[in-house]
């Protein structure tokens, strides 16, 4: 009977195990549980490594010798795997080209309601000479407020803010533009609600001359119970705003390249045409959220985006705001133009 057992839970762990790995090839990289898991890819490597030692511990007593040997065996092939994957998507590059005439920088930070302040998110897009700043869960208020910071510094910013209500900081997202990019005008509407992200507001700013970048300052649900229909919904709505030319898409998306797997037009794009900056550049690995794992045991989930007429050459995830009130970690990822 324990051999029947052992042979039922060996076939499950491996089963589970690559399912874990390779949540798209089954389809499941959207469905509750696996989806959740498989975006904390790196901690499930830790874990895994973790469960290896044990079953190794189990393996030193008599019965379970040959079952636990063999569930060693899967989890250090699952911990070898996977880890592979995390840098082949990158561990960190925070190397930046010189930039050039053609050259946009992005900032995107979730900032939880306004919890860091605007002082902070002042400091990030002075220190890093950002162009455009994407701020989920910030509020037309504390957007005014960093422009106004920034005008004084020599640093002018337009501020357009969509926000599905006024009560709750979660319920708004702002986006600020350098005029140097030329003047912008809000697409996405407040009443417009079938338009949009389900839960959470995504902006869309598009340049009035028509020359610059289409903006698109993202916020997806996360993929909660009782949301998983909406996130999905979401990240499939957020892939059509990027099939046309000249997109750059920032913000919070709740979801890693393994989640979005599939809902890219081409080879290589992550949602519809926008290629994933921190694949691109060697970060892809680097996690985002939480702040209060370190950054390559945590989930990849916020990212800058572009079509293909627009080349990565700079990123870094932010670490030295960790701790000052928002659970997600901003992103400066530099642009440049290579199409007219």
């Amino acid at each position: 009977m324990l051999k029947v057992l052992g042979a039922i839970a060996t076939v499950g762990i491996a089963v589970a195990l690559l399912v874990l790995s390779v949540p798209q090839f089954f389809g499941l990289q959207t469905t509750a549980v696996v989806a959740q898991i498989a975006s904390m890819r790196s901690l499930a490597v830790v874990a895994g490594a973790l469960a290896a030692v044990a079953f190794a511990l189990l393996a030193l007593v008599r019965p379970f010798r040959a079952f636990a040997g063999t569930v060693v065996v899967m989890l250090l092939v699952f911990v070898v795997g996977n880890t592979a994957i995390g840098v082949y998507r990158g561990l960190g590059n925070t190397e930046f080209a010189e930039p050039t005439p053609d050259t946009v920088t992005v900032l995107s930070w979730n900032t939880l309601g306004d919890a860091p302040g605007a002082d902070a998110v002042v400091k990030l897009a002075m220190d890093s000479g950002a162009d455009v700043i994407s701020l989920p869960e910030t509020t037309q208020a504390t957007g005014i407020e960093i422009a106004e910071t920034m005008r004084a510094e020599g640093r002018p910013m337009w501020v357009l803010t969509e926000w599905f209500d006024q009560i709750s900081p979660a319920r708004s997202t702002t986006v600020l533009i350098s005029p140097e990019l030329g003047d912008y005008v809000k697409v996405t509407s407040n009443e417009k609600r079938d338009d949009n992200t389900a839960v959470l507001p995504t902006v869309i700013v598009e340049p009035v001359d028509g020359d610059g970048p289409t903006i698109v300052a993202a916020h997806a649900v996360a993929p909660i119970s009782g949301h998983m229909e909406n996130w999905r919904n979401d990240l499939a709505w957020l892939a059509d705003q990027c099939r046309t030319d000249n997109v750059i898409m920032a913000g919070d998306f709740n979801a890693t390249l393994d989640n979005m797997a599939g809902l890219g037009a081409t080879d290589g794009a992550a949602l519809g045409d926008c290629i994933d900056a921190g694949k691109a550049s060697g970060n892809g690995s680097v996690g985002t959220w939480p702040t209060s794992i370190p950054a390559l045991i945590g989930s990849p989930i916020d990212h800058v985006m572009a079509t293909p007429d627009w080349k990565t050459t700079g990123m870094r995830v932010v670490t030295e705001t960790d701790g000052t009130g928002s659970d997600h970690r901003p992103v400066i990822v530099q642009l440049t133009r290579t199409a007219p």
